[in-house]
């Protein structure tokens, strides 16, 4: 399972010229789910961004986590990300998990994210979707659950 994670002022999500999902300070957090992946993926994800201490302190050091400044998370589902852009010119998805396993298991991080109390907005699993977010740094994480980069 693999997300990027950007620290954000405010970050919506329309479907359709819609508003699914709107968060003010918090994370915009862009989240693929991979084949192999699992619930114990999904644990660690969400615990991981609950906890992820990338937020300035009183004395400016990210000292805090998104739990702790009372801030939100709007998590997209993005198979993209296990795109694979080392051959030709056409990505390859092969490492993205199936569907119906890539939307139990991104339900399953918001539930657990919920969970913890803090806030989460979501987009619209599978559909084409236009996020918008004004970035607070920038300050921007890539994680894997299986690896470190």
């Amino acid at each position: 399972m693999r997300f990027v994670c950007q620290r954000v002022l405010e970050a919506e999500v329309k479907v359709n010229d819609q508003s699914v999902g709107r968060i003010d300070h918090g994370l915009l957090v862009y989240l693929g789910v991979g084949q192999g992946d699992t619930e114990t993926d999904a644990q660690f994800m969400a615990d991981k961004l609950v906890n992820l201490r990338i937020f300035a302190d009183e004395a400016g050091k990210m000292n805090l986590s998104v739990q702790d400044i009372g801030g939100a998370i709007l998590l997209i589902s993005n198979f993209t990300l296990h795109g694979d852009c080392r051959k030709g010119r056409r990505p390859g998805f092969d490492a993205a998990a199936e569907p119906a396993l890539a939307q139990q298991l991104y339900e399953k991080v918001a539930r657990l994210i919920s969970a913890s109390d803090v806030p989460v907005e979501k987009g619209v699993f599978g559909e084409h979707m236009h996020v918008s977010s004004i970035n607070d740094g920038p300050v921007n994480f890539i994680l894997d659950s299986t690896k470190l980069f």
